[in-house]
């Protein structure tokens, strides 16, 4: 059996009471995808970064994951010409 190896690299930036994530999947040929997840402070909540932190990477993978079932879709149909309708997201 031979093993491969994917990679996601998550990138996260904090200004303030705003935090952005990007997951960044490598290693699968041919293929980058990127995912963007935002989280916001409420301006009557109290700040805490780990929070907006977790919820932006959160988003992130989610985008990430929705973008691969999609790529998993197209090989799919591409190949067997008939639409799937089990895997859409």
């Amino acid at each position: 059996m031979e093993t491969e190896t994917w990679n996601v690299r998550m990138s996260i930036d904090s200004d303030g009471r705003l935090t952005r994530a990007e997951a960044r999947l490598t290693g699968k040929p041919d293929t980058v995808l990127v995912g963007e997840g935002t989280a916001r402070a409420n301006p009557d909540d109290e700040n805490v970064p780990d929070i907006g932190r977790e919820l932006a990477v959160a988003r992130a993978l989610s985008e990430l994951s929705h973008q691969l079932a999609h790529l998993t879709v197209q090989d799919i149909e591409s190949r067997t010409h008939q639409p799937v309708t089990h895997l859409r997201t």
